[in-house]
């Protein structure tokens, strides 16, 4: 049984028609950036997301990049200011923040949920701190609870890069009247084709409450301006287009039965997988707060997992790792000097450790039950 890691292929084909008939209802529109099917897009994924406004952009690093922009612009951040980031995230949350003329201030992670520790946060922060960037990691919510009281009470602005947690909820009810209400100023999305909602391209969003942030986001991807050849800002060129926005208007009904398979998936993993070597990750106690991006375990040690990568590859499974060299050691990183690139501290030892340990099996929706008990199988015969 051959078993991808992920057959983008597989995962679009029951919903091919009405793809083809989104692409040609664009291509027959005669408008291509910034049209109907953009607008429409940005309010319904807004308020999917629970917020009031969506701005489209170009992809998720522009996402990133541009929420915090518009902050400086604002007169909320300046340049040089530092934004706590965790250590364990992809390079494009690190690399958003330097493109803003800002400094990411790295945090280690939560070893149970792969996302920024909290309680680690205080030890991070300096005169100098302005904001925290959340990452969701694996489409698990960080703990988005504690790091907006932790902000509150210092005066820090907080922001979420959303990436892999398209579809992911709390409880709010059941939270405290601090969280009862959306809390961070703003929250960057990527709909790159593997996300769980993904375009069959590049495309990327910023939602928020604040109506001037998004505003001040729309100038900044359409060349600073909102007026034509009228530039109030030196803007970029990023801005979602007709045709990917049209893709996902069409699969967005469907997010969340796709998110629910995962998660079904995910709890046949955590149930029956046995084999001791493997650690598993924890599903929340609200299954809504993870969606599942990828399925991430971890085992003792590096040559432990290129002895399961190299086992269930000769089963037909394949994995990936996410992410194998943390920001802080990457080449582009390796001359980064205090306020400038990244602060000089080197000492990240649980961010190195999940990138020595951590491996990803399949768990999009499209996997069958056999596909799933095979992949179970597999883990559970493991040796090393």
């Amino acid at each position: 049984m051959k078993i991808p890691f992920l057959d983008l292929k597989q995962v679009n084909a029951p919903y091919m028609d009405a793809l083809k008939d989104a692409a040609s209802a664009v291509v027959e529109s005669g408008w291509y950036i910034r049209g109907s099917y953009s607008e429409k897009f940005e309010k319904e994924f807004a308020a999917y997301s629970g917020y009031a406004y969506g701005v489209g952009v170009g992809n998720g690093l522009d996402a990133l990049s541009l929420m915090l922009r518009a902050e400086i612009e604002l007169g909320r951040l300046a340049p040089g200011d530092e934004i706590l980031v965790p250590a364990n995230t992809y390079i494009a949350t690190v690399l958003a923040v330097n493109a803003a003329g800002l400094v990411p201030v790295l945090v280690e992670p939560d070893e149970r949920t792969f996302n920024i520790d909290p309680t680690k946060l205080a030890d991070a922060c300096t005169e100098k701190t302005r904001g925290i960037l959340a990452v969701h990691l694996y489409g698990r919510l960080a703990d988005m609870p504690a790091i907006w009281n932790f902000a509150k009470d210092r005066g820090l602005l907080v922001f979420e890069d959303a990436a892999q947690s398209h579809g992911a909820r709390f409880d709010r009810p059941h939270l405290s009247s601090l969280v009862s209400r959306l809390s961070s100023n703003a929250v960057a999305y990527s709909f790159y084709p593997t996300k769980n909602l993904g375009a069959l391209g590049d495309a990327g969003m910023v939602v928020t409450d604040d109506a001037e942030l998004a505003r001040v986001v729309r100038m900044l991807g359409n060349y600073g301006s909102e007026q034509k050849y009228v530039n109030r800002y030196r803007g970029v060129n990023s801005r979602l287009d007709e045709i990917q926005a049209a893709f996902l208007l069409a699969k967005l009904p469907h997010l969340d039965s796709w998110n629910a398979r995962r998660r079904e998936i995910a709890a046949r993993y955590c149930s029956e997988v046995k084999n001791p070597v493997v650690r598993l990750p924890e599903i929340p106690a609200d299954p809504r707060e993870h969606v599942w991006h990828v399925f991430t375990v971890r085992v003792p040690d590096r040559a432990t997992r290129d002895a399961l990568q190299k086992h269930l590859e000769s089963r037909g499974i394949g994995t990936l790792v996410f992410y194998p060299i943390p920001p802080h050691l990457q080449e582009a990183y390796a001359e980064a000097a205090e306020g400038t690139l990244l602060p000089v501290n080197p000492d990240f030892p649980i961010a190195e450790s999940m990138a020595e340990t951590v491996i990803s099996i399949p768990v999009s929706q499209v996997l069958t039950d056999d596909q799933v008990s095979e992949i179970i199988g597999a883990l559970n015969e493991f040796v090393c």
